[in-house]
């Protein structure tokens, strides 16, 4: 059997039963989504996306001639934006999971029920959409293309890479899906996920962030499901669990490779079913809750030594954002850097304005294992030791042994002019040449700068 209808349909349905793509068919096509196309012979089903560029597959894990997987693997090495939804028996949910670390979008079990089918339909076909939208920041990372620049106000950040986050940040957030943000400790995973919540559907609605590594196995359940009066010696009232207080909100789970194995299967559960059972009672409860996830772990190494449920990973990864360390875009070192030192000159009332070049010059060199956080840590401490309205690198010890190409003993040394115009050439290059982020960085004025740029550019003119 094989039926492509008249009118343009994204969704290819695959099923060596028959009964069972009619069957799908009718329920597609009443929920009001285009008819879908059909095809019963898995060896078909390559050739059909090449010519129709269906973006979406939704076909069966076991059948004869090519098996589900078999194809899975080819369609998304030729088409990988393409979304495949993967329908199995009960007894090969293992192997669906497995299809899922494939690259499948998700798997429905036999019987399937129609509801879910929809609700899965549609949520694949926007994250193909998703997809499509953020490919177009792809090429060129922009600042300028951000539609709610507001939301972003209190971040410092003026490297590509972090124009990248934000718009990943834009696409994601209007949408219902689930949320992981990945980066070391010290990236603001929780500033991202507040933004994503304020920039959603559920923005009216609780945010609540909680840190998985503070929880035991005792204290879980009663703190996420709750209880009801009487569930346990003490429960003298009834108490809402996180998920029920956080209802159409955003709950926020920092840390989540830290859930024990042991809880992970409750929370699929709930996530799966959407639903859930406080503590001594039989009444389930409905939870509408969107869950962002944070990391610094690597967790496919957590789920590869089996201390992390792929299945969980899945229904939580619907969207991934990663957050490059602040190593990774020296860009924002600067403006971070004079943005922390505004903050702490006021708090102590010191009046430092600039940075030394000398100074910059480590930082811009240094690893930053503590990332943001640790910039600032920097920052404050220097604020504090020093005692000129300059912060110099006298002020922070900790950096003299940050090795530079300056500062190298196998390079030439080079006189204090020159290390000035390697500075204020390597400030200008950090802000895309804006000379007035340039300045102000350097803790000049614009002339100043205008005119050292123009010594720079007709040596000859300088003053000996």
């Amino acid at each position: 059997m094989e039926y492509i209808p008249d009118t343009y349909t994204p969704i290819l349905v695959v099923d060596d039963d028959e009964g069972l793509l009619n069957s799908i068919q009718a329920t597609i096509a009443s929920s009001g989504l285009p008819e879908p196309a059909l095809a019963s012979d898995s060896r078909r089903v390559m050739d059909l996306i090449r010519t129709h560029q269906f973006p979406l597959v939704l076909q069966d894990l076991i059948m004869p001639h090519i098996n589900g997987l078999d194809i899975l693997k080819q369609l998304k090495e030729e088409f990988p934006t393409t979304e495949c939804i993967i329908v199995t028996a009960v007894d090969d949910v293992s192997s669906a999971v497995q299809a899922m670390q494939f690259g499948a979008y998700d798997y429905l079990v036999k019987p399937i029920n129609g509801e879910k089918l929809i609700i899965t339909i549609n949520r694949a076909l926007e994250r193909y959409n998703l997809r499509h939208n953020l490919s177009l920041y792809e090429r060129h990372h922009s600042f300028a293309d951000l539609k709610n620049p507001s939301a972003f106000a209190h971040l410092i950040a003026e490297d590509e890479a972090m124009a990248m986050v934000f718009h990943q940040v834009e696409v994601a957030a209007p949408t219902d899906y689930n949320v992981v943000i990945t980066g070391e400790s010290g990236t603001g995973k929780e500033m991202l996920a507040r933004i994503i919540h304020d920039l959603s559907n559920r923005s009216n609605e609780p945010f609540i962030a909680v840190n998985m590594a503070s929880f035991s196995k005792s204290l879980f359940e009663d703190d996420f499901f709750g209880h009801v009066k009487g569930a346990y010696t003490g429960a003298l009232t009834e108490k809402k669990g996180f998920f029920e207080a956080c209802q159409g909100g955003t709950l926020f789970l920092d840390e989540i490779s830290e859930l024990d194995p042991a809880l992970q299967g409750k929370m699929l559960r709930v996530i799966e079913e959407r639903e859930l059972y406080r503590l001594g009672s039989t009444e389930t409860r409905n939870v509408n809750v969107r869950i962002i996830s944070a990391t610094n772990a690597d967790i496919e190494e957590e789920i590869r030594k089996e201390r992390f449920r792929k299945d969980l990973f899945y229904r939580l990864n619907m969207f991934h954002i990663n957050i490059p360390p602040l190593k990774e875009r020296k860009k924002d070192i600067f403006p971070l850097a004079m943005h922390f030192l505004k903050i702490h000159a006021q708090k102590n009332n010191k009046r430092i304005t600039s940075i030394d070049p000398e100074l910059t010059n480590k930082l811009w060199h240094y690893e930053f294992p503590g990332n943001v956080r640790e910039l600032e840590n920097i920052i404050a401490k220097a604020v504090l030791l020093e005692e000129r309205d300059l912060l110099t690198l006298s002020s922070s010890p900790e950096l003299a042994r940050v090795s530079t190409p300056t500062s190298s003993n196998h390079g030439p040394l080079i006189t204090l002019e020159e290390l000035e115009t390697q500075h204020i050439l390597r400030v200008l290059d950090s802000t895309g040449q804006n000379r007035t982020k340039a300045a102000k960085i350097l803790g000049i004025g614009l002339r100043t700068l205008q005119r050292r740029l123009k010594e720079i550019e007709s040596p000859d003119s300088m003053p000996e």
